[in-house]
């Protein structure tokens, strides 16, 4: 009969392997999970481009714009431009600079939509100097691609008003402005007489990296496996 103190010893390993090959293999099953989801929602977008441009009659409610996004748009309206702000820390082309959003005020309706403009290159020597970006008055056409609002970079403190943000939170802004605005923007697409660059990244799903991570975990199981039935089962029975 094996000594007591053998015993636990046997049994404490024994559970502690099975709990961290559980934990690692199914961290890896997880990671598998995250890239078809990716791959599907990345499917979805591309489909979705390929859709007919919505117009203002096609906005759909608050309620239903998830099933709207990164779909192409053409709305008409009236730039609000006192209502212009220049996003901080926004790089594009490898570059930094600020992103340049401008309300749309939509024809025909109380409603109102972020538009991220383009990109501006910042002055390093001031930098709270922003460039004039002239902005045409009258009812205008902007065509380009649903998104969602612009993308939350991390802040110390409380957000920042004025010209210059690092952040914009609709719903606040909304408030700030006077303005019923969507909870998305437009990302503008074509050509900019005012110089602004429009190179917008495209969504990536990446699963290349998730199929990696789900390697190193189902490896890291294979060994944890492997060590205990070689230490606590081989190993022993080659002695005897």
């Amino acid at each position: 009969m094996p000594p007591l103190k053998s015993t636990r010893r046997f049994w404490i390993t024994t559970v502690a392997a099975v709990m961290s090959a559980g934990l690692t293999g199914s961290l890896g099953v997880w990671q598998l999970s995250r890239a078809s989801e990716k791959q599907a929602l990345e499917q979805r977008i591309v489909q979705r481009e390929t859709l007919a441009p919505l117009e203002n009659a096609d906005l759909p409610a608050e309620q239903a714009l998830d099933g709207a996004l990164h779909r192409p748009v053409r709305l008409r309206g009236q730039w609000q431009s006192e209502a212009s702000v220049f996003l901080d820390n926004r790089p594009m082309a490898g570059r930094s600079g600020f992103i340049l959003v401008t309300p749309l005020r939509l024809a025909g309706s109380d409603r109102s939509i972020l538009v991220q403009r383009g990109w501006v290159p910042r002055d390093f020597l001031d930098r709270t100097k922003v460039p004039v970006v002239p902005t045409p008055v009258g009812e205008v056409e902007v065509s380009g691609r649903l998104a969602p609002p612009p993308s939350q970079l991390f802040e110390l403190g409380a957000a920042q008003g004025g010209l210059i943000r690092q952040n914009l939170d609709v719903a606040g802004f909304s408030l700030e402005t006077g303005l019923s605005l969507i909870p998305a923007s437009v990302l503008q697409a074509g050509s900019s007489p005012e110089g602004l660059l429009r190179e917008w990244p495209r969504f990536e799903a990446a699963v290349h990296k998730h199929h990696g991570y789900a390697a190193q975990w189902f490896a890291m199981c294979a060994v944890i496996v492997g060590l205990y039935l070689w230490f606590q089962w081989i190993s022993p029975r080659r002695r005897h």
